[in-house]
């Protein structure tokens, strides 16, 4: 007995000094030699139908999912389209009002309209799905469930078959007209309805037939704007000239949609039952949605029909040193699996990224100062913990802002007088943006001097590109006036020492803002201090979103926060927001200050149709010459994008345009795993501790008890 409980312990002590593998996995999948992100979803994607679909959160997965005919190139900067679907680039003709066709350099206002033609490439199938189930007698299987069909099933899965069919052109029309359709309610029908010919009219004409209980079958109601040529082709008729429309074509927005996919999803049983477009996409991407658990996790599986797409040949200057072109020419996707799980606190994600359980993380301000260090110089860098985890940090300024608007209707801080003007100048002085850039983000930001990010044609850089009313050039940078020199601007404006020079009374201005907890109070805490500079009261009005936006929609906001993600590489997707006939209260638009100005106008107008020349430029620099004196917004900041990766992510390059990006991603399956054991080994020593001691105490019991035992034998 002896020998054999001195062999025991020493097992114990000799499997403690043995390599385990991570028994603190999350993912039972990871035994298996599929190549899988891991990375994490906070909220529930509300909409992925393609029509509706516009929000951050949800183009992680309709990125993936749906394919329009363009997309941009993964590496190229300044942001390139190419093509993806479609053989190539659309085919532009421009016509007058007699229907003769003119050059592309035809005046705009002679350009009645132009006509975009696309040809899609053949041989692309959707993903596996019950919609194009047949039978034999190639009647649709699930078209027309019955009671009895639909008691087995509780999600899309539940159906035993799934078959395919090829993309053809009569898809991207028929998710066109569909933008216009009155339950889809798109949130693009309203702007496409001022381009794409005859939209407008056709969206009304819905409208009219749904009032009147009439039947909807968008394949048979057609409309000028839009057009199947053949099985390939199909065109687009737009009013006048716009050239951003090539941006539109990369967007989900513009993916096809089988009609066989509404037909099947529009089962007033698939309704009742929550199974519907925006739970379960169609598309021919690289991926398919195969678990959509919103409470728990959302998984995106190789779409085992998915075209021939390879890897990029090249890039741009940097790219091959950096190792970005290794996998050059290979077949996508090169990820099998894409697995999202539900994290909605940051501290429990990023002690799991640590632990090498997600492939990518965000920094939050908690986990700021763990990752990231200043240098000497003011520049950031990883932490040594992060080096000596083989951890790489990514940045990009994003092509997005954040500001701080005046309400130009109303009576106070609106206006266009040279009063209202100074009053407007003097608070954007005082709002001291550099200090809410290193106080709130950690520095993860740069200053605004107007609505147009880094990246987007028309920003400039330096002297060329700093605001004049806000800032002096000094020594080789822009410097915030000085607030003595705001202070006399708001004499000027008629509120000496923040009193009305007439009657006395303090100057109180209302702020409507949305967010709520400690930190939003810090923020608004901050913000009346800037104010109190210039001996401003600021009353903070906090409400929840939809009351928020009614006083938006409404013109009842005095002062608010807002933002604005560019949806396309150029500068009228950022102008427009302060473009007059966009005003919020007057048309519903984006222009959320309801700003107006007939120069600033008509210079958009200009603008926006023309190409990338001098000549544009030097219209934007008038243009923002009148919005920097005008200041209908506190220009706040382009936000700075910081991400983590692990050492076994490959093919790494942000880009702020493209949201198909996942299939260009590589992950190296074996390292992962070794560097995971290393991090999560089981520590066995207390465990065999315990246990040693434990025999130690009973060992002298055992010992009686044997010799009692002998003795009576």
């Amino acid at each position: 007995m002896r020998l054999s409980l001195f062999l025991y312990i020493v097992t114990l002590f000799v499997l403690a000094g043995c390599d385990f593998p991570a028994i603190n996995s999350p993912y039972p999948e990871q035994i298996s030699d599929e190549s899988i992100l891991y990375t994490s979803f906070s909220l529930r994607p509300k909409h992925l139908d393609p029509a509706r679909s516009y929000s951050s959160n949800e183009v992680s997965f309709t990125g993936q999912i749906y394919e329009p005919p363009l997309q941009y190139h993964y590496l190229k900067r300044p942001y390139q389209l190419i093509a993806l679907t479609a053989e190539h680039l659309p085919t532009i003709r421009y016509f007058n009002e007699d229907d003769i066709e003119v050059d592309v350099n035809e005046a705009v206002e002679n350009i009645a309209y132009s006509i975009y033609q696309i040809t899609i490439k053949p041989n692309i199938y959707y993903q596996p799905h019950p919609a194009f189930a047949k039978t034999h007698d190639q009647q649709f299987l699930y078209h027309q469930l019955t009671d009895e069909q639909l008691s087995d099933v509780s999600t899309l899965f539940d159906f035993e078959y799934n078959e395919t069919r090829e993309l053809i052109a009569e898809d991207y029309v028929y998710q066109i007209k569909r933008l216009a359709h009155p339950k889809v309610h798109s949130p693009i029908i309203g702007l496409m309805g001022e381009y794409i010919f005859g939209l407008a009219d056709y969206a009304k004409r819905l409208r009219q037939y749904q009032q009147q209980n009439k039947q909807i079958d968008l394949r048979t109601m057609s409309f000028e704007g839009v057009k199947v040529i053949d099985r390939y082709r199909y065109q687009i008729k737009v009013i006048g000239k716009y050239p951003q429309l090539k941006y539109w074509l990369a967007m989900p927005f513009f993916a096809p949609m089988p009609w066989e996919a509404t037909a099947f999803y529009n089962q007033q049983g698939l309704i009742d039952k929550n199974i519907s477009l925006d739970w379960y996409p169609v598309g021919t991407g690289p991926y398919y949605l195969t678990e959509n658990d919103p409470n728990r996790r959302m998984v995106l599986t190789k779409n085992p029909n998915y075209h021939p797409d390879h890897y990029p040949i090249e890039g741009e200057e940097g790219d091959q040193e950096q190792g970005l072109l290794k996998d050059a020419g290979q077949r996508l996707p090169l990820i099998d699996k894409v697995v999202f799980t539900l994290e909605k606190e940051t501290i429990p994600y990023w002690n799991k990224f640590l632990q090498g359980y997600y492939d990518i993380s965000g920094i939050s301000s908690d986990s700021f100062e763990q990752a990231i260090q200043m240098s000497n110089a003011g520049d950031f860098a990883l932490s040594e913990q992060m080096e000596q985890q083989g951890i790489a940090l990514k940045t990009a300024v994003e092509t997005s802002i954040f500001y701080t608007g005046f309400n130009m209707h109303d009576p106070i801080v609106g206006g266009y007088s040279e009063r209202a003007k100074k009053l407007r100048q003097a608070i954007s002085i005082a709002i001291d943006q550099e200090e809410y850039i290193s106080i709130f983000t950690n520095g993860r930001g740069i200053v605004a001097q107007g609505p147009i990010p880094p990246g987007i044609f028309g920003h400039k850089e330096g002297e060329q590109g700093y605001n004049p009313f806000v800032y002096n050039w000094q020594q080789g940078t822009a410097k915030r006036k000085s607030i003595d020199y705001a202070r006399d601007l708001l004499v000027e404006a008629g509120y000496p020492e923040g009193r009305a020079q007439q009657t006395g009374e303090p100057l109180i201005l209302y702020f409507d803002v949305t967010g709520s907890g400690s930190d939003s109070k810090a923020r608004f805490d901050w913000m009346r201090k800037q104010l109190q500079k210039l001996s401003i009261q600021l009353v903070i009005r906090e409400t929840d979103y939809n009351r928020f936006q009614d006083k938006m929609q409404t013109g009842q906001a005095q002062m608010y926060q807002w933002g604005w993600n560019a949806d396309y590489p150029d500068p009228e997707n950022l102008l427009f927001l302060l473009y007059g006939p966009n005003s919020k209260l007057l048309s519903g638009g984006q222009n959320t200050s309801n700003y107006q100005n007939v120069q600033f106008d008509h210079l958009f107008e200009q603008m926006k149709v023309m190409a990338d020349t001098p000549q544009r430029q030097h219209i934007i620099e008038k243009m923002l010459n009148i919005v920097r004196e005008d200041a209908p917004w506190i220009w706040g900041y382009h936000p700075k994008q910081f991400s983590l990766y692990h050492g076994w992510n490959k093919n790494v390059k942000p880009n702020l345009m493209a949201n198909n990006t996942t299939k260009y991603l590589r992950i190296d399956v074996e390292q992962r795993s070794k560097l995971q054991q290393r991090w999560n080994r089981p520590i066995l020593w207390p465990l065999v501790l315990f246990i040693f001691i434990s025999v130690l105490l009973l060992l002298p019991a055992l010992i009686n008890y044997r010799n009692k035992k002998t003795t009576k034998n």
